[in-house]
Protein backbone atom coordinates (compact mmCIF):
# COMPACT_ATOMS: atom_id res chain seq x y z
CA UNK A 1 0.00 0.00 0.00
CA UNK A 2 1.27 3.99 -0.87
CA UNK A 3 2.15 6.22 1.53
CA UNK A 4 0.63 9.78 0.50
CA UNK A 5 2.55 12.50 1.45
CA UNK A 6 1.93 16.44 2.04
CA UNK A 7 4.94 18.02 2.13
CA UNK A 8 5.06 21.65 3.91
CA UNK A 9 7.07 24.36 3.12
CA UNK A 10 7.59 27.86 4.04
CA UNK A 11 4.30 28.27 5.78
CA UNK A 12 3.92 31.37 6.89
CA UNK A 13 0.03 31.70 8.40
CA UNK A 14 -2.71 29.17 9.34
CA UNK A 15 -4.41 29.76 6.26
CA UNK A 16 -1.68 29.10 4.07
CA UNK A 17 -1.44 25.92 6.31
CA UNK A 18 -4.86 24.93 5.86
CA UNK A 19 -4.50 25.41 1.95
CA UNK A 20 -2.05 23.23 1.74
CA UNK A 21 -2.91 20.64 3.66
CA UNK A 22 -6.78 20.90 2.03
CA UNK A 23 -5.11 20.64 -1.44
CA UNK A 24 -2.09 17.98 -1.00
CA UNK A 25 -4.72 15.95 1.68
CA UNK A 26 -8.12 16.58 -0.70
CA UNK A 27 -9.97 17.55 1.98
CA UNK A 28 -13.46 17.58 1.50
CA UNK A 29 -15.35 20.98 0.06
CA UNK A 30 -16.87 21.46 3.66
CA UNK A 31 -13.96 21.61 5.47
CA UNK A 32 -14.41 24.45 7.56
CA UNK A 33 -10.84 26.61 7.67
CA UNK A 34 -10.16 26.10 11.67
CA UNK A 35 -8.31 24.34 13.94
CA UNK A 36 -11.73 22.36 15.00
CA UNK A 37 -12.15 21.21 11.25
CA UNK A 38 -8.96 20.65 10.86
CA UNK A 39 -8.58 18.02 13.84
CA UNK A 40 -11.58 16.81 12.20
CA UNK A 41 -10.40 16.53 8.78
CA UNK A 42 -7.31 14.71 10.33
CA UNK A 43 -9.27 11.87 12.52
CA UNK A 44 -11.95 11.42 9.77
CA UNK A 45 -12.05 12.39 6.18
CA UNK A 46 -7.96 11.73 4.90
CA UNK A 47 -7.93 8.35 3.79
CA UNK A 48 -4.35 6.79 5.33
CA UNK A 49 -2.06 5.49 5.58
CA UNK A 50 -0.38 9.20 4.77
CA UNK A 51 2.36 11.35 5.68
CA UNK A 52 3.13 14.74 6.57
CA UNK A 53 6.72 16.36 6.30
CA UNK A 54 7.01 20.14 7.58
CA UNK A 55 10.59 21.84 7.00
CA UNK A 56 11.44 25.29 8.02
CA UNK A 57 8.94 25.30 11.05
CA UNK A 58 11.18 27.86 12.79
CA UNK A 59 10.13 30.13 9.56
CA UNK A 60 6.54 28.59 10.14
CA UNK A 61 6.61 29.18 14.24
CA UNK A 62 7.93 32.89 13.85
CA UNK A 63 5.54 33.94 11.01
CA UNK A 64 2.16 31.91 12.31
CA UNK A 65 3.03 33.10 16.26
CA UNK A 66 4.26 30.57 18.90
CA UNK A 67 0.58 29.26 20.34
CA UNK A 68 -0.66 28.97 17.01
CA UNK A 69 1.83 26.81 15.95
CA UNK A 70 2.07 25.34 19.25
CA UNK A 71 -1.62 24.38 18.58
CA UNK A 72 -0.96 23.41 15.37
CA UNK A 73 1.67 20.70 16.52
CA UNK A 74 -0.29 19.58 18.96
CA UNK A 75 -3.14 18.79 16.64
CA UNK A 76 -0.88 17.10 14.03
CA UNK A 77 0.52 15.03 17.54
CA UNK A 78 -2.55 14.10 18.79
CA UNK A 79 -4.45 12.43 15.62
CA UNK A 80 -1.28 10.59 14.71
CA UNK A 81 -1.12 9.23 18.26
CA UNK A 82 -5.19 8.48 17.98
CA UNK A 83 -4.88 7.31 14.03
CA UNK A 84 -1.61 5.18 14.08
CA UNK A 85 -1.75 5.21 10.10
CA UNK A 86 -0.47 9.32 9.92
CA UNK A 87 3.73 9.63 10.05
CA UNK A 88 4.55 13.20 11.01
CA UNK A 89 8.22 14.11 10.02
CA UNK A 90 8.56 17.74 11.20
CA UNK A 91 11.92 19.49 10.55
CA UNK A 92 12.35 22.34 13.54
Amino acid sequence: MSVMVCELHHIKSLEQLFDELSRQLSFPAHFGRNLDALYDCLSNEVMGPFEIVWRETAESRAAMGTDIYATVLEILETVAQERGDLTLDIHH
